[in-house]
């Protein structure tokens, strides 16, 4: 058969191979553009049907300019396919895409495009069945199949190449079919059994198929096997489908029943028979299984899918998997653990190396001295054996051609030490174990990867049970669930400690865990002198596999003050451009030393950061841990004070802070920016504070607590603002600074009474107000004394409310303060609706309203607005009060304030009530019930919102 020059290929990725080079074929649309016009070949394709079948019912703006600039482009890509038909036919034109009236065509023989070349050998091999030649006819089937690399034109999602897909699938479904047809009646029964039983799993109410699978059961002996799958299928077409097999099924299984002749495999039996006793060694390397091996169910069954042998295309080559994980993770335990479950799959030998890729001591494996070691436990002759790699490399893809030979190669350090020890028929399998995540091999031979992670609680607590036994596990249950923490599931961590326990019988699990309690020595808790089982020596091996860059980077991000770091802070603590920093994390994700748990948010396990802690002490430059941390705290709190100030535009402003140089705080735009930071990192942001207070950084820490405030505030945070604000004012004390230690009084004040604290918050509002006084602060004692009016709102002392409130007015329309006036003189509309003065509390809302207004401060509408509600309600007008409420939800809303939304919907279940609403007032209880739950807010709050939810409606859910 002559060689096809070029072979345009959509049964798989869309590709273009000319003399079996990759052409470079652009982006996923160009892609898309030549697919289609492929599909067509050599018809034309109107440009109104390129436009539908590339962007489907919705094109993009300029979608005909860009097809054009595709088009363009796809013809210089392919221009080397079109010399090469040119030459091979000796003509003057070749393949390329040609411009018709109104439209587009590919020029190239039909037999060149994978998919026409799949139907046309379909074709030709049902007319090869037809006549009775069945041997063509099976090559001619297995030809076609074989042009199959996957699904067909995978992530083009338009309705046209989703149509085209379903189509072909369904021929290549028929061709499969067709073929099984022909090799039963070839008497290949077999041969054909294990594909049959993985196809049925796949389609298993396909009546075909059930068919060929009893046929080949029978033919094979196993005649109740066959009418068992018969049962299986009919339940199964009755409880999804509620019919019964068809005539032809039925045939079949009254013919199985009774041994109808007419089922013999045919004279002449063409089935191969069973091979000879080998002559070559059947090598079987593995080292012993793990003996306390634990976990993992669902790692072996993902092998299992990845390395199946059965039902793969006949093109698939090597079956390969890469086991990847950090050090210490149980990498070759598992892998190990899979090859001897599965040795009966490979009858012919198991090989075995230990690449050595990240040995704590020595060079890693020469794979070339490796290989020569594979040839001779092959049944090579030592003496004859070729000398270049090369040659050796073929004579070890000759020893395995057509034999099921497993290859396990353990630690590998990165593709180019793999390659040459990949044989190359697709009898065999390969399974590597590596902490680099070998995207070389991936790319270039399409290696299934499973990504090891440390064990869970479950599954470490286990491990330890089964190292050190049940009994003394028991006996000290809390360091047990100590120790297990510090190991932070990591596999070699926990077999060192039961180790260690087992070596020491007077060594205690609680005195283990005194030892593993400090960061700066943990490691050394989990040292035993023996390379191999040593923590950090094992990690030493990653580490020093890094380039210097790398490296640094990896030093420094252990100075993240929290569990992960998303990617502009880590810019601000490496002092990296953020393109440069992805680049390094790669690497560092390549040797998984650090992980990307979710996009654009990076972290490593416990363990790890110890290490990382003790490299930065003692490996980089002076200075460089604690510049690194300084970055990233200022990073944090500028960040999040000017976020701070997107959320509440009229806060009183701080000075000016220093920033340190690469700390490169993000710049956000809007009020939503600003709450999806705060949404993102809040739990950081919380842990923040409290490692830059152990880190002597309290001026970060102090402004970091205050530009919380607001967010937590609305979330319903009360115990975080409570944590966060109880850590700055030790930080306020320790810098002196009078100003910061009334505000955080303050806060706590208003944390306090928001969960009932009524006294503890009086407390903190004296020390507040104290401080601002004897400091001459009058803008603090105002807000001092607001604080205080809510709270003697809160006790239900309305004239003492009223009293700090118009104190407080009166302050800060002493400093022109428009914000702080506006808000106290809402505050003193709220008393006098409490104390039934509501027309005054009306007039004195409005005012508020109106400055407000004037000032766009929406945080203070939406108060003021709730506040004119409740007032209107009060005064009998219904119909203003719900207004009012719909003005201030749609604020809370818009603001994210999601504590102040739940109120307002409360106050207005009461005005649908009083107007006889009860479906809208029980709809606004449920809304305000959620948003309770959903933030944690105080019980009494849920009390009381679940007992109007039973006045109107009976119990709540």
């Amino acid at each position: 058969m002559v060689r096809v020059a070029v072979e345009f290929r959509v049964l798989g990725e869309v590709e273009v191979r000319v003399d079996g080079r990759r052409l470079e074929l652009g982006p996923a649309r160009q892609r898309c553009v030549l697919a289609a016009l492929a599909c067509e070949a050599p018809h034309m394709v109107t440009v109104d049907q390129l436009l539908d079948r590339v962007w489907g019912e919705r094109p993009p703006q300029r979608a005909r300019e860009t097809l054009y600039s595709y088009l363009s482009r796809l013809r210089r890509a392919l221009r080397p396919a079109a010399t090469a038909t040119a030459t091979a036919t000796g003509t003057d034109g070749g393949a390329g895409i040609t411009r018709r009236d109104g439209g587009y065509e590919l020029t190239v023989v039909p037999s060149a495009v994978d998919l026409h070349r799949f139907r046309s050998l379909g074709a030709e091999a049902r007319t090869a069945a037809q006549a009775g030649r069945e041997d063509e006819a099976a090559r001619l089937f297995e030809e076609a199949l074989a042009l199959w690399r996957g699904e067909m034109c995978p992530g083009m999602d338009s309705a046209w190449f989703t149509a085209q897909r379903e189509t072909a699938q369904l021929e290549r479904i028929g061709a499969v079919l067709d073929l099984n047809d022909v090799q039963l009646r070839r008497g290949r029964h077999a041969e054909l059994l294990s594909t049959l039983h993985a196809l049925a799993d796949s389609h298993p109410l396909d009546e075909r198929l059930a068919g060929q699978l009893m046929l080949a059961l029978y033919r094979g002996g196993r005649p109740a096997e066959a009418l068992q799958h018969y049962q299986l299928l009919r339940r199964r077409l009755a409880d999804e489908l509620g019919i019964d097999p068809g005539p032809p099924l039925q045939e079949l299984y009254q013919g199985i029943l009774v041994s109808d002749p007419r089922l013999a495999a045919p004279p002449g039996d063409t089935a191969p028979k069973a091979p000879a006793a080998p002559a070559t060694p059947q090598p079987r390397q593995l080292p012993a299984p793990p003996p306390l091996f634990t976990g993992r169910g669902g790692e072996l069954a993902r092998l299992d899918k990845l390395l199946a042998p059965h039902g793969k295309p006949a093109d698939s080559g090597v079956l390969i998997a890469a086991i990847c994980g950090t050090g210490g993770v149980g990498k070759t335990w598992l892998a190990l653990r899979w090859a001897h479950d599965q040795q009966e799959l490979f009858p012919d030998g198991q090989l075995y190396a230990d690449l050595r890729g990240f040995a704590p001591s020595g060079e890693p494996a020469d794979p070339h001295t490796v290989l020569r070691g594979f040839l001779e436990a092959l049944g090579a002759d030592p003496a004859a054996l070729p000398t270049g790699p090369q040659a050796q490399a073929a004579l070890y893809r000759s020893l395995t051609a057509d034999r099921r030979v497993l290859v396990v190669l353990d630690n590998a350090r990165d593709s180019d030490q793999v390659l040459p020890l990949l044989p190359g028929s697709p009898s065999c399998t390969v399974l590597i174990t590596s902490r680099h995540q070998l995207p070389g091999l991936t790319a270039s031979h399409g290696v299934g990867r499973l990504t090891l992670d440390t064990l869970d609680a479950t599954e470490a607590r286990d491990l330890l049970v089964r190292r050190i036994g049940a009994d003394r596990l028991a006996a000290e249950p809390d360091a047990a669930t100590e120790l297990l923490r510090h190991c932070a599931g990591l596999p070699l961590a926990v077999s060192v400690l039961a180790a260690r326990v087992t070596i020491n019988p007077v060594l205690t699990l609680a005195g283990l865990a005194a030892e593993l309690r400090d960061t700066a020595t943990r490691l050394d808790a989990l040292e035993t002198g023996e390379a191999s089982a040593d923590v950090r020596a094992v990690f030493a091996s990653s580490y020093l596999a890094l380039d210097p860059d790398s490296a640094q980077v990896f030093r420094r991000l252990a100075q993240a003050p929290a569990a992960d770091i998303a990617l502009p802070a880590a810019a601000g603590l490496t002092a990296l451009p953020p393109a440069r920093l992805r680049t390094l994390l790669r690497r560092l994700q390549a040797h998984h030393l650090v992980q990307e748990h979710r996009p654009g948010r990076f972290s490593c396990h416990d363990l790890l950061r110890s290490y990382a802690l003790e490299l930065a002490r003692t490996e980089g430059p002076a200075g460089e841990a604690d510049a690194a941390l300084t970055r990233v705290l200022d990073h944090y709190a500028h960040t999040a004070y000017a976020a701070d100030l997107l959320l509440l535009p009229h806060r009183d402003r701080l000075g000016p802070a220093p920033t340190a140089d690469g700390a490169q705080p993000e710049q956000l735009a809007t009020h939503e920016a600003a709450m999806g930071w705060f949404t993102r990192e809040h739990s950081v942001l919380t842990a923040t504070v409290e490692h830059a207070v152990r880190t002597g950084h309290d001026a970060q820490a102090w402004r970091l607590a205050r530009a919380l405030s607001t967010f937590l505030a609305r979330r319903g945070r009360w115990a975080d603002v409570t944590a966060v604000h109880t850590t700055a004012l030790a930080a306020a004390v320790r810098l002196g600074d009078t100003a910061a230690r009334a505000e955080s009084h303050r806060t706590l004040a208003w944390a306090c009474t928001e969960t009932g604290r009524y006294a503890e918050a009086h407390e903190q509002l004296t020390h507040a107000l104290a401080l601002s006084e004897a400091d001459g602060d009058l803008r603090s004692a105002a807000h001092t004394h607001l604080a205080a009016g809510w709270l003697y709102e809160r006790e239900e002392d309305r004239a003492a409310a009223l009293r700090h409130d118009q104190r407080a007015v009166d302050l800060f329309t002493s400093l022109d303060d428009l914000p702080g006036r506006a808000r106290a003189l809402n505050a003193v509309a709220w008393d006098h609706t409490r104390l039934g003065d509501h027309a005054a509390a009306v007039r004195h809302g409005r005012r508020a309203l109106a400055i407000q207004r004037e000032l766009n401060d929406e945080r203070g509408q939406a108060a003021t607005w709730d506040t004119l509600g409740c007032a209107h309600h009060q005064l009998g007008d219904h119909t203003a009060a719900v207004d009012c409420y719909e003005h201030s939800l749609g604020l809370n809303r818009a603001l994210g304030h999601r504590y102040n939304e739940a109120e307002t919907l409360v106050h207005l279940s009461r005005t649908h009530r009083a107007t006889g609403a009860t479906e809208a007032a029980a709809l606004a209880l449920r809304e305000a019930l959620a948003i309770h739950l959903d933030i944690n807010a105080p019980a009494r709050e849920v009390d009381e919102v679940r007992a109007l939810l039973r006045e109107l409606d009976g119990p709540a859910e």
